[in-house]
């Protein structure tokens, strides 16, 4: 690892490991196995520096270890599940995925990656990452469409996110700006994924409106949308398995919708 102390190290992966975790943790369905994944890539570079690539971006280095470890233990999905329940459904629906376009799809459009630096990643050509991705698109929307509700206090912000879902084929049960609301929402209609923003209208938390629905009204998929994503990638507790920083863009949201509603996570925090 020429020309890279361990201090060096150490800086760049505390860096990017919120962001490692978060994609583990929606790659695996599961908080707990996204962070075995996670713990399991800094055991390896520690014990072998050359696992970590110097000649790539912090970032890219830091996924293409994490990808040698997960491909190495065959890709298992959510290893620590039930086998009843949400968790047993999103077996049977990866279990129809063609191989590797999960990890493309959500390497591309949640953390952002380029075709050349998924390439790097996954060891694969940029035509073939690129052809991972959309057969993941096609594969996804595909497998289902629902009734998907919204929490979230800006007007146009709302306007935008019901008009991606609903391009997609989904159908908005309404749009909620405070906890009380979004309360009242999920009385009125059953809906199959919460996408929430995390600090509402009346300073509320959109945090404690999704777990007021699901307490209330059974498990779904959630997603939550924050400007400040590394705040609640902490470790510490239970987190979201889907999370989109804002600004967001509309392939982030797809992609994110697809992946909760095929997949049916719904790890969420604790106020």
């Amino acid at each position: 690892m020429t020309g890279l102390t361990g201090d060096d190290l150490a800086n760049q992966v505390g860096a990017n490991l919120p962001y490692l975790r978060r994609y583990a943790r929606a790659l695996t369905g599961s908080q707990g196995s996204g962070d075995k994944y996670a713990v399991a890539t800094l055991e390896a570079i520690l014990a072998d520096h050359s696992q970590y690539n110097t000649d790539l971006a912090p970032k890219t280095a830091l996924f293409r270890a994490f990808h040698l470890i997960w491909t190495s233990t065959g890709a298992p999905i959510d290893d620590d599940a039930g086998d009843t329940g949400l968790e047993s459904r999103a077996h049977q629906h990866l279990a129809r995925l063609t191989p590797n376009t999960r990890e493309a799809l959500l390497l591309h459009t949640i953390e952002e990656f380029s075709p050349q630096e998924l390439a790097s990643i996954m060891g694969v050509s940029e035509t073939e990452s690129a052809q991972l991705v959309e057969i993941a698109y096609t594969e996804m929307a595909q497998a289902m469409s629902g009734r998907i509700m919204i929490i979230e206090d800006e007007a146009i912000i709302a306007m935008d996110l019901e008009s991606i879902v609903t391009e997609m084929g989904h159908r908005v049960t309404g749009i909620a700006r405070t906890v009380d609301a979004a309360m009242k929402l999920a009385e009125r209609e059953a809906c199959d994924l919460i996408l929430s923003d995390i600090q509402l209208a009346d300073g509320s938390s959109g945090i404690d409106a999704v777990n007021g629905i699901l307490a209330k009204h059974g498990d779904r998929p959630v997603i939550f949308i924050t400007a400040f994503p590394e705040r609640l990638l902490t470790g510490e507790g239970p987190e979201p398995a889907f999370l989109i920083a804002k600004p967001y863009t509309e392939t982030q949201v797809k992609s994110a919708v697809s992946q909760a509603m095929f997949f049916s996570s719904t790890e969420t925090l604790k106020a």
